[in-house]
């Protein structure tokens, strides 16, 4: 790797991982009720591929640092189904981010949220309901792809910026 990606990985994750703690933000940023802002950055690669490893980075720092302190009430375990959730969308977002749908990536967009509706839904259901592992999944997941939903919102608009001014081309 190179010094400037080197860099640039470790400025997004750094940017992400401030964005999970910023006071106000670190409400919503846990728990299976979440609309993590920093989740926007999980559409980087649609423009950058070292974003990839910048968000997984940032998302394994946030959960670990999270669990640390007892803000994520996940604990540790999300520092690893999280990050591999953040890692397999932020993956598919890049392979993905040349098929569009009337001149946008929604397959590369909708990854972070599919990724997390499985994985963070299942983790929350093993959790908080261990008895039906399957209707936790569907109900923990469904209220994290909303929060995704906004976050990836936010994203594109956020990348949309970002492709106009050229800043983070390889």
């Amino acid at each position: 790797m190179k010094l400037n990606q080197f860099t640039r990985t470790a400025m997004i994750a750094a940017i992400y991982t401030v964005l999970c703690f910023i006071p106000g933000l670190s409400l919503i940023s846990f728990g299976a009720i979440q609309v993590r802002i920093a989740e926007a950055l999980t559409l980087l690669p649609l423009i950058y591929h070292d974003g990839i490893y910048g968000v997984t980075l940032g998302c394994f720092l946030a959960n670990l640092i999270g669990a640390a302190t007892g803000i994520n009430p996940t604990g540790f375990l999300d520092a690893i189904v999280g990050t591999l959730a953040t890692f397999l969308a932020a993956e598919c977002t890049y392979h993905l981010r040349n098929k569009l749908v009337k001149g946008i990536p929604l397959w590369s967009i909708l990854m972070p949220v599919v990724f997390n509706f499985f994985f963070v839904g299942a983790e929350l259901a093993v959790l908080y309901m261990p008895d039906n592992k399957f209707l936790g999944t569907m109900i923990f997941g469904a209220e994290v792809a909303v929060g995704e939903l906004i976050s990836v919102f936010v994203g594109y608009l956020l990348i949309r910026a970002l492709e106009k001014r050229g800043l983070f081309r390889s």
